[in-house]
């Protein structure tokens, strides 16, 4: 079975918040004072011992920027965009999770939600207003995803017939599944391809799990991942969907690098665990918490995890650690050594002397640098 990851809005602007934040031009650099200062603080104390999926941290290292604020610390950084690179390194470092982010943003950021429990005495209006905003935002992460091609910057068919798909992100299935079925069924009658995903920074566990269901044979039904959300206290599984098509049967390759990350990762360690990929190139960026963006006034928000990856095969993940290849080479190699090595692998199984020969034209045409390769740009 599949049980879909029933993103909460917070959740759901995971992949749109990333997109938002890098088509908007950067906000002035204006002043801020202490006091607003200290509400910024105080409003990300209360975030992440409400939100952050690991409450003994959270309480933690509210307390450690609190007292950072009240001994001083902040007090050069007077202007929004020094004052957030401030928290934001301050977080990484006292929670020790590279998901922890700090933005000035204040076309993006709404003033942060009131704590009053009253939900029920919520009008018809209210309601109605919340469907339009999720349905408005919908709506503009659509947009956004079509304008990048839904993530897949380049599909390319390589001598030898041989396929490469470079992927630069996962969105919610119900945005990009198409997409990916279109591009699996480009790559479904290669002998072999390989998974760019050397800058990808990661995206939804749905689109993930997505992606992958196309790698394994119809019934062949595969439990991937686990997410545990704090906020409900459940953990929620994702499997391969029945219904992605076309198959994929070959050899798979993906390449890492160390700007590899989120889910990136997990779509490089699902594939891993479940030994149906070869991981070629870097050790991951080490990122395993999803999460959102959440408000803290004065034009502020706050990238705070809310739940933690568990691979029902390892029992944990890759934060911190990253993801190992299973070929370390420079993230910059890792194109014509997964190439080369695929080459290798077919001219052992051929018996035609004529497609022998052919493919060793190719090594030859790969290896003396004659045949341009997709480029790689870190």
């Amino acid at each position: 079975m599949y049980l879909r990851y029933a993103l909460p809005l917070s959740l759901l602007t995971l992949i749109f918040s990333s997109v938002a934040f890098a088509q908007t031009s950067s906000p002035s650099n204006t002043p801020i004072n202490a006091a607003e200062q200290s509400a910024v603080i105080a409003a990300l104390g209360q975030q992440l011992k409400s939100q952050y999926v690991f409450p003994d941290v959270a309480a933690e290292t509210a307390v450690a920027l609190s007292a950072k604020a009240a001994h001083g610390d902040y007090r050069d950084a007077n202007t929004t965009t020094v004052f957030a690179k401030a928290l934001s390194k301050d977080l990484r470092s006292i929670g020790n999770d590279k998901h922890l982010a700090v933005k000035f943003a204040p076309d993006l950021s709404p003033p942060p939600q009131n704590d009053d429990k009253g939900g029920d005495d919520k009008g018809q209006g209210d309601k109605d207003a919340t469907a339009k905003e999720m349905a408005e935002m919908i709506a503009q992460m659509r947009s956004a995803s079509a304008r990048e091609s839904y993530g897949i910057s380049r599909v390319q068919l390589l001598p030898g017939d041989v396929s490469y798909i470079d992927l630069r992100n996962f969105g919610h299935t119900e945005i990009v599944g198409a997409a990916y079925d279109a591009a699996m069924s480009l790559v479904a009658g290669t002998k072999a391809l390989v998974l760019d995903l050397r800058q990808n920074h990661g995206g939804e566990p749905d689109g993930v799990a997505y992606l992958i269901s196309h790698f394994f044979a119809v019934g062949d039904d595969r439990h991937l991942n686990d997410i545990y959300v704090r906020a409900d206290n459940d953990t929620r599984q994702f499997w391969t969907v029945p219904s992605a098509m076309p198959r994929f049967a070959g050899p798979i390759y993906v390449l890492t690098s160390q700007h590899t990350g989120s889910g990136a990762e997990e779509c490089a360690y699902d594939l891993q665990t479940q030994k149906r990929a070869t991981l070629v190139g870097e050790t991951t960026a080490g990122a395993a918490n999803p999460g959102g963006w959440m408000p803290l006034g004065h034009g502020f928000m706050a990238f705070i995890p809310v739940a933690r990856a568990i691979n029902p095969i390892t029992k944990t993940n890759w934060e911190h650690v990253g993801v190992k290849p299973d070929v370390a080479v420079p993230a910059s190699s890792a194109m014509k050594t997964a190439y080369v090595t695929i080459l290798n692998d077919l001219l052992k199984k051929s018996k035609d002397p004529g497609e022998q020969a052919g493919l060793n034209d190719i090594l030859a045409s790969v290896q003396s640098g004659k045949f341009q390769l997709p480029a790689y740009y870190p």
